[in-house]
């Protein structure tokens, strides 16, 4: 089946199956977020399944963790501001409350957002927007994902 690798996004990922991810990251992977009604949304991914909670990985683990997570933002925000004008600030979230597994949400935000919502945290989107075949992950992102993919290469190269 052809969302298969939406059943074990990481699995997937470490076994270079899932056609989200951005980068292999020093701990887990940059993947864009499957829905983009809020174009560069993208998601960090630990590279262990079994890891539930930040907690539960080492203290290096941890902060390698956390350094993948601000790279991520810094590239979403770079690659949003330079494809964007409306670009206003990135938000980080580490939530788990959907998935039982590590991860990290990285989500724009720009000034053409409803004015109800730009203040909001992104969960108070009507659910349609989640469901719309119109915001769903597609190949018109592909500029946007090579953009975000060459950020954390320069990030990568400054470190």
């Amino acid at each position: 089946m052809i969302d298969d690798w939406r059943r074990d996004r990481i699995g997937s990922a470490l076994r270079g199956e899932n056609p989200t991810v951005l980068r292999r990251l020093s701990a887990g992977f940059a993947v864009i977020g499957d829905v983009q009604f809020l174009p560069g949304y993208s998601v960090l991914l630990t590279d262990d399944p079994r890891v539930e909670r930040l907690s539960d990985l080492p203290r290096d683990r941890r902060l390698a963790f956390l350094s993948d997570m601000d790279h991520l933002g810094e590239a979403v925000e770079r690659a949003a501001r330079r494809t964007d004008p409306a670009f206003r600030r990135v938000n980080l979230e580490i939530l788990g409350n959907t998935d039982g597994f590590l991860h990290a949400h990285i989500w724009p935000r720009f000034a053409w957002e409803p004015t109800d919502l730009v203040v909001s945290p992104v969960w108070h989107y009507p659910r349609d927007r989640w469901a719309d075949e119109e915001y769903a992950l597609s190949p018109r992102h592909d500029p946007l994902r090579a953009a975000i993919g060459e950020e954390l290469d320069r990030l990568r190269s400054m470190n």
